[in-house]
């Protein structure tokens, strides 16, 4: 038998999406800068790889599921070096636009402080088995002590099993997404077999023997125990089952902090893609708001948030397509005038027709969250280029081990 051919590479950098890149290019992953390593060939991608010279910022994984498990992937570089890696990512954009500013060091949260993750979950033969697919593999890694979640969802994963059990095919794995809240466990269930009244019951009494405060099954709530509620500053907030988070409490009070900075002292806040209230929640402690969100479901249980909340200041939501249907300069001039900051959380897009209008409106202080450095580069130029000054820009790793980036930026008008 013939040995397949190995090809030797030097790592020249890391991707964005957390790969070595080699000339050619060719893309190794889980290796790093100036690694001699070799491989298999096949296209564009090195597979079967092996380290022959490591780099000095290479460490043994902290979780023994690395290897199988396509949950992480960075988890073989040390922390300085991802620390660096993101920062670098966010200043190579920002220089690519042509803009400058000061960094911030950057925030990571803690191991095991995840708490949302959707686990893939497939019955076997001798019961059920979940965990997360393995790199571009359909195979399911268990994973019993991952590293990344919190505990309370590593202790959920014998009732994603349970679930599966009861209502997942033999053919397709069930996608069961589990979130902490103040009241326990939020869990919602796509990919399985059609309800019906045995399984609605057998669901239920799943949901009770394992305390789970709401469990939906597609799109249908099946039981509910209690409000699974998330804390936004004094709110306490029901959202919507599936709907957007902040990825860990740690990240989240990161940025949180960083927009409660840049618009300290403003007395009436507008909060662009305000989701169920992450931010404009908080604010209300201080200022009035206007808040702005696409999903109808997110602006009532925001809604409701403030409703049931003591000590807040006035809060109005509105359901709006800041895409299709941002504020016009009409719109926003009154703002520029009786708003004294906006904030602004799109999602990777960015919000290049909604942040048009707020430099046209002259808007004082603007507070720019972001999961996307390029889309917030190309809106930080066009701010910049309107006369505002980017102050800083704080970078918050809140998915740790992973190459996604989030950041919080201090905009403010020059004149």
């Amino acid at each position: 038998m013939t040995d397949v051919a190995r090809t030797t590479a030097t790592i020249l950098r890391l991707g964005h999406q957390g790969d070595g890149v080699a000339h050619g290019p060719l893309f190794a992953p889980r290796t790093l800068p100036d690694e001699q390593v070799s491989g298999v060939q096949e296209g564009t991608q090195l597979t079967d790889i092996r380290i022959e010279t490591p780099s000095e910022h290479r460490i043994a994984a902290p979780c023994r599921h690395y290897k199988s498990c396509g949950g992480c992937q960075l988890q073989h570089a040390s922390n300085d070096f991802v620390a660096h890696w993101k920062l670098g990512i966010v200043e190579k954009a920002l220089e690519a636009q042509g803009v400058e500013t000061t960094f911030r060091p950057i925030h990571t949260s803690p191991a095991q402080s995840r708490r949302r993750a959707t686990l893939a979950v497939r019955r076997t033969k001798k019961g059920a088995m979940a965990g997360f697919h393995g790199r571009a593999s359909g195979v399911i890694t268990p994973i019993p002590d991952c590293q990344l979640l919190d505990p309370d969802l590593i202790a959920a994963i014998p009732l994603a099993e349970a679930l599966a059990m009861a209502g997942a095919s033999r053919k397709t794995p069930l996608s069961v997404t589990l979130t902490t809240s103040e009241t326990g466990l939020d869990v919602m269930v796509r990919e399985g077999k059609p309800l019906d009244s045995a399984l609605r019951s057998a669901l239920a009494a799943l949901a009770g023997q394992h305390g789970v405060a709401r469990l939906t099954w597609e799109d249908e709530q099946v039981a509910m125990e209690q409000p699974p509620l998330q804390a936004f500053g004094l709110a306490r907030v029901c959202p919507p089952a599936g709907s957007f988070l902040q990825a860990t409490r740690d990240g989240e009070a990161a940025l949180l902090a960083g927009v409660l900075e840049i618009t300290k002292g403003a007395k009436r806040i507008v909060d662009f893609f305000a989701g169920c209230g992450t931010f404009s929640l908080p604010l209300a402690a201080q200022a009035e708001v206007l808040a702005l969100e696409g999903e109808p479901a997110m602006i009532k249980a925001l809604e409701n948030g403030w409703r049931q909340a003591r000590g807040l200041k006035k809060v109005t939501a509105e359901v709006r397509d800041l895409f299709r249907n941002p504020l016009l300069p009409e719109d926003l001039k009154p703002f520029g005038a009786f708003y004294e900051a906006a904030v602004i959380d799109p999602p990777r897009a960015g919000a290049e027709a909604q942040v048009a209008q707020l430099a046209e409106a002259r808007m004082p202080v603007i507070a720019y969250v972001s999961c996307n450095p390029v889309t917030f580069a190309r809106d930080a130029k066009a701010l910049v280029e309107a006369g505002y000054g980017l102050n800083w820009v704080q970078v918050v790793d809140q998915f740790r081990w992973s190459a996604h980036t989030e950041l919080v930026a201090s905009f403010s008008l020059d004149d």
